[in-house]
């Protein structure tokens, strides 16, 4: 039998006091950063279980559902806003958690910390990693590119990016740039597919040069909007992978002197509450982001209680016209 890892173990490869890996563990004031990153990197190579009260209570409930996300932004506030009624709805209760900035793979560290002590099963929001090892059950949210044997949720991202890009193609638009979205991301990639797809189905040619990565996020799309405006082609409408690049796109296009739709036309995708409220109100691909979060919910939940669960749940996505777009001028 397998000797089980302790914290003297810990402490010993990682060449500290097992009072110094007690502070890692639980998040303490008073380790500097690197000793704290070698400590937890220590901890996931020997895949020690911090809490012993986790191997005491794993025959009980704590009646508490984990949501890990990488940062609170619109969409993930929008997977939390459903998740947090099913969750309350089934007689649970929400943990939130967010810890991107604490490097890769930590959410291998929080599900480490949290299972069997804190939380029944966790819910990954766009995760960066999916090969986990929890003691608990685990649902992805638009997961990862990698392989993984979680249950995952996610929506029809090939369709939703074919209905925009057609929107775009039926108002004439030829010339149509893509903002690509996080590349660690399989919805990044299959939203570039169905742009791919619709162009080619149109037999549109796609110039590599229209082709720009906005990471999902505003600042990060600026740059590659501004080199987007600045080509002596430039595209007539825009395709972001998600509504706040679009929205970041807009502004910048704005911002050049350029008039949102009647010199350039943006569609956004997700449909989160911005995307109605922007100047001018954007045309987006709505996925049911609440449903999302209920969703994976009630796989989760459906786990727990060892009740007949589906591996994968996909949900449809919709075209919403707004005043973003207008016909080529």
């Amino acid at each position: 039998m397998t000797r089980r890892v302790t914290i003297t173990d810990v402490a010993r490869a990682a060449d500290v006091s097992v009072a110094t890996v007690s502070k890692v563990i639980n998040g303490r004031y008073g380790v500097a950063q690197a000793t704290s990153t070698r400590v937890q990197q220590v901890i996931d190579d020997l895949g020690y279980e911090s809490s012993l009260v986790a191997r005491s209570l794993r025959s009980h409930r704590t009646h508490v559902i984990g949501i890990l996300v990488a940062e609170f932004e619109p969409f993930s506030t929008e997977i939390l806003k459903g998740a947090a009624a099913a969750v309350s709805d089934a007689g649970y209760e929400l943990l939130a958690y967010t810890g991107a900035s604490s490097g890769p793979g930590w959410e291998r560290r929080y599900l480490s910390r949290l299972s069997g002590t804190l939380i029944d099963g966790a819910v990954l929001v766009t995760p960066s990693v999916v090969d986990v090892d929890a003691q608990v059950p685990v649902v992805a949210v638009d997961p990862h590119t990698g392989p993984t044997g979680l249950p995952t949720v996610d929506s029809d991202n090939l369709t939703g990016a074919r209905l925009a890009t057609e929107h775009l193609i039926g108002l004439g638009h030829r010339r149509i740039a893509f903002l690509a979205g996080r590349p660690d991301l399989e919805s990044s990639h299959l939203r570039e597919t169905g742009y791919r797809e619709a162009m080619a189905a149109a037999g549109l040619t796609v110039d590599p040069a229209l082709i720009r990565v906005g990471d999902y996020r505003s600042e990060a799309t600026r740059a590659p909007m501004s080199e987007l405006l600045a080509l002596d082609d430039r595209p007539t409408a825009v395709f972001a992978a998600n509504d706040i690049s679009a929205i970041a796109a807009m502004e910048v296009a704005q911002a050049a002197g350029l008039r949102v739709p009647e010199d350039l036309s943006v569609v956004g995708f997700d449909d989160v509450p911005e995307a109605a409220g922007a100047v001018p109100p954007l045309t987006t691909v709505r996925q049911p982001i609440q449903r999302l979060g209920a969703e994976a919910v009630t796989l989760l939940l459906a786990l727990l209680d060892e009740r007949p669960a589906a591996n994968h749940v996909r949900l449809d996505t919709t075209l919403v016209r707004r005043g973003s777009t207008a016909p080529l001028g």
